[in-house]
């Protein structure tokens, strides 16, 4: 079974799911995506398979969603994806993926439906 983290090695809760991936005897694949960042269609089809919006996954701890005028309740969906797609940091995570499905696990005990 191949598991994939979207993961920030700099976030406590990635952190967390990393070491739980790791403790059910699984070795992930982990993307670290502020390296390598995103595409449109990347995180088009990871939220449709997770069931959310990209508002859903717009982080919006910090700040920079509301100073781009993203984080409200009439955001569009385009310009949030184009802005994930020009500052990664702006996607909600860790998002992993298994043949279980995708979620993305904040709080962490997501993570237990898929695996």
């Amino acid at each position: 079974m191949t598991i994939v983290i979207h993961h920030n090695p700099k976030c406590g809760t990635s952190r967390k799911a990393l070491e739980a991936i790791r403790a059910a005897g699984q070795e992930p694949v982990v993307v670290e995506y502020l390296k390598t960042g995103w595409t449109k269609p990347q995180l088009q089809a990871l939220f449709a398979v997770a069931g959310l919006a990209p508002a859903e996954a717009l982080r919006t701890k910090g700040g920079r969603a509301a100073e781009l005028g993203i984080d409200g309740p009439g955001a569009d969906p385009d310009a949030i994806l184009d802005a994930m797609v020009a500052e990664p940091v702006l996607v909600e995570r860790p998002i992993v993926a298994s043949p279980k499905g995708v979620r993305l696990c904040r709080p962490l005990d997501r993570l237990d439906e898929i695996l």
